[in-house]
């Protein structure tokens, strides 16, 4: 992939794909710039909603196979024709769809609110996320991000998800079919020990409190050196404890990448709470797409508003069985920078329970744990 040109008017350089690039590819893009341009999450900035215009333009195009064979013979122009009722060398063609709203191709030709429309329409009216990993089939996973339907001494602590059961991220790397955990043996949780007369190889280890758990879905954020993958995203392999570094497989890519753990961002779900200025917002569940830190803020999409919100992390409360980093604490300032896995939610003081070791639980305020 190269480097998307938002300045461009040709489709494919304006997603940063390759005239070859097939559906896979084509999603991978518009996803990666339509969360970072989308209107909920750049208030009152007109270039994001152009932009958002654009990419979303280029996408609806190109994921058409017929109206991007259109493009490809005659460029915008034959789109917007084709899409007026213009007869076309080669005929055949004619009748299909054009965007939400009823405009065609062409850039320029779809409104923000088409774009809105599009954005969500292209999902099949559910969470935008949920289907852009390509793979398909997964079901199950439960509300955890991590395909876990168990975490060792965590549930969920909101019981029943919040995604009307599906995983928004759950389509991710693997075959079809697979509920239950990625995170563990790879065995949906049933090891050879299950088996009468049969005795495991494998020998056990140590959990680690302080490591995000293989298998957990993230994206990338603050390369330096390879700062075009900054916004991609992938599953967690490996964790080398003596590098302290993470190996991450990339999606749709066989490439893997050694990273620090404060280059990713888990994608996770959350409850929101205690939102005292839009009370209506409390008690809903969304997925951590993106965090702010200028803002000190996440950015959340909540599937059943279909739509973003910008939150501080008092107000987000994460998943039990998530590992999250201790920052801002000044009584015990020697604890900022460890991990730590979330045992639980007190809502009555609005705090974690948090395992840092295997003997050693402390109790934070849910702003002292961020991803």
């Amino acid at each position: 992939m190269v480097a998307p040109n938002l300045n461009s008017k040709d489709y494919y350089e304006i997603l940063g794909c390759s005239r070859d690039a097939d559906e896979s590819a084509l999603k991978k893009a518009y996803r990666k710039l339509a969360v970072k341009w989308h209107p909920d999450k750049n208030v009152d900035s007109q270039e994001a909603t152009t932009n958002f215009q654009k990419v979303s333009e280029a996408y609806a195009t190109l994921s058409d196979p017929k109206k991007r064979q259109m493009y490809d013979q005659y460029g915008e122009e034959g789109v917007k024709a084709h899409e007026a009722g213009a007869d076309m060398p080669g005929g055949g063609m004619g009748g299909f769809g054009g965007f939400p709203g009823g405009h065609g191709g062409g850039m320029g030709g779809m409104s923000p609110e088409e774009a809105q429309q599009f954005f969500a329409h292209a999902f099949g009216g559910g969470d935008p996320f949920g289907g852009m990993f390509g793979m398909g089939g997964m079901g199950g996973g439960g509300p955890g991000i991590r395909f876990s339907s168990s975490m060792g001494g965590g549930g969920d602590p909101f019981g029943g998800g919040g995604f009307g059961g599906g995983d928004p991220f759950s389509a991710f790397l693997g075959g079809g079919g697979m509920g239950g955990s990625m995170r563990g043996s790879g065995m949906g949780g049933h090891g050879m020990r299950g088996h009468p007369g049969m005795r495991s190889s494998m020998p056990s280890v140590a959990k680690q409190y302080d490591v995000i758990p293989q298998g957990t879905i993230v994206s990338l954020k603050g390369l330096v050196s390879k700062s075009n993958l900054n916004g991609d995203r992938g599953v967690v392999k490996q964790y080398i404890s003596q590098s302290k570094r993470y190996v991450v497989e990339l999606e749709d890519s066989d490439e893997t990448l050694s990273v620090k753990p404060d280059n990713l961002l888990q994608h996770v779900h959350v409850r929101i709470h205690d939102i005292q200025s839009q009370p209506e917002l409390n008690g809903e569940t969304g997925t951590i797409i993106t965090w702010c830190p200028d803002k000190g803020r996440y950015s959340i999409y909540v599937a059943s508003l279909k739509k973003f919100v910008s939150l501080k992390p008092c107000n987000v409360v994460l998943d039990s069985g998530t590992v999250a980093k201790v920052t801002g604490v000044e009584s015990k300032p020697e604890l900022n920078g460890r991990w730590g896995t979330i045992k639980n939610w007190i809502s009555e003081s609005n705090k974690y329970d948090v395992q840092l070791s295997s003997n050693q639980i402390i109790r934070l305020k849910v702003e002292n744990m961020i991803l």
